[in-house]
């Protein structure tokens, strides 16, 4: 069972809320690009007799080769080159994170292909047995990472989950955190492994409350695959998840402001044609006060362009669908979110 956190050298969000802070003339403003993206099943092809993943060798089930893998990468690659090509954003995403990584070295290897980019990379190696981890990747140049530090999720030996993992990070002389998230899914039953998903909020929610009681105001960024969506028991009541910005202003200790919320678009996953909401992006309080960091107007978007999508256009254009190779980016899109940061004055 993997066990170990590793920094490695080796770097990525955007999208739709309303401006909160009012920033001084005097003050230097830049922004960010924060990117949550399960890119669903990226893995090398090697056999690795530490993790279940038979599947994913030429001769496992999905005949998974090196030609599969490179056309992964190339669909990655394609992703994020758009984002750096659109009017919208001009850049790649300072803050990335990957969902479904097998491994550290797989993960470098799609961001190598993105050519002289200066990421670097956090990398947790989590206990699930199937070898799915979260990967991420930071821009230097734009910000600092201060700290790391990784949670069990507490579901029992039989189907460990992946850990949840806190990043510090500084940009602009202002300390934030950013928390990444993959809840246990909703195989076979939803209400059946429901109870594993609320035991992933309660772990989530301590580690927000410990952090707000530091420090009431801190700025806390929440990403994840939570395979529960915005209204589910698991993220409004017990992360306490609101789609009410004035709320959680007023409730800084106990609130976490959804992202989702006022989103006309489609959802980031498709179940049996129905687009769901799963993948999320929440925001503590300290991200609306007129300090550091803030919510600039349409800072939220769940990204694709139209190749992205299956033709029937209800589902993404996955790598696998129902048992069958289709070559496809992934079976959920990215969210962004575009964060401004205002430069502390220097003394």
């Amino acid at each position: 069972m993997k066990k170990s956190i590793t920094c490695i050298l080796l770097i990525c969000t955007v999208l739709g809320l309303h401006s909160i802070k009012i920033h001084a003339g005097e003050q230097k403003n830049d922004s960010l690009l924060l990117m949550w993206w399960n890119v669903e099943n990226l893995f090398d092809t090697h056999n690795d007799p530490d993790v279940d993943d038979e599947e994913f060798t030429p001769e496992g089930r999905n005949h998974w080769t090196q030609k599969k893998l490179a056309l992964k990468r190339l669909r990655i690659k394609q992703v994020l080159d758009s984002i750096d090509t659109s009017p919208e954003y001009k850049r790649y995403p300072d803050i990335l994170a990957f969902a479904e990584t097998e491994n550290r070295a797989v993960f470098a290897g799609v961001l190598k292909e993105i050519g002289n980019f200066p990421y670097k990379t956090l990398y947790v190696e989590s206990p699930d047995k199937r070898g799915i981890d979260i990967g991420l990747a930071y821009n230097p140049q734009t910000v600092k990472l201060t700290s790391s530090k990784s949670y069990l999720v507490p579901v029992g030996n039989d189907k460990p989950t992946r850990h949840i993992i806190i990043a510090g990070f500084s940009a602009g002389g202002h300390p934030f955190r950013v928390m990444l998230n993959h809840w246990p899914s909703r195989a076979f039953d939803k209400e059946w492994t429901e109870q594993k998903r609320i035991t992933a909020a309660k772990t989530a929610r301590h580690i927000a409350d410990s952090l707000r009681r530091t420090d009431a105001t801190i700025d806390l960024i929440i990403m994840g695959d939570f395979n529960d969506e915005p209204e589910n028991r698991s993220i409004k009541q017990v992360l306490g998840s609101s789609g009410d910005a004035a709320r959680v202003r007023r409730a800084c200790s106990d609130l976490l402001y959804n992202c989702w919320s006022g989103y006309s678009g489609i959802g980031s996953y498709s179940y049996r044609n129905n687009w769901e909401r799963i993948d999320q992006i929440l925001l503590s309080c300290g991200m609306f006060n007129q300090k550091g960091l803030s919510i600039p107007h349409n800072a939220f978007r769940c990204y694709y362009f139209p190749n992205m999508l299956a033709r029937s256009a209800n589902r993404p254009y996955s790598t696998y669908h129902k048992g069958k190779y289709n070559g496809g980016y992934s079976d959920h899109l990215p969210l962004l979110l575009k964060i401004d940061v205002e430069h502390a004055k220097k003394r």
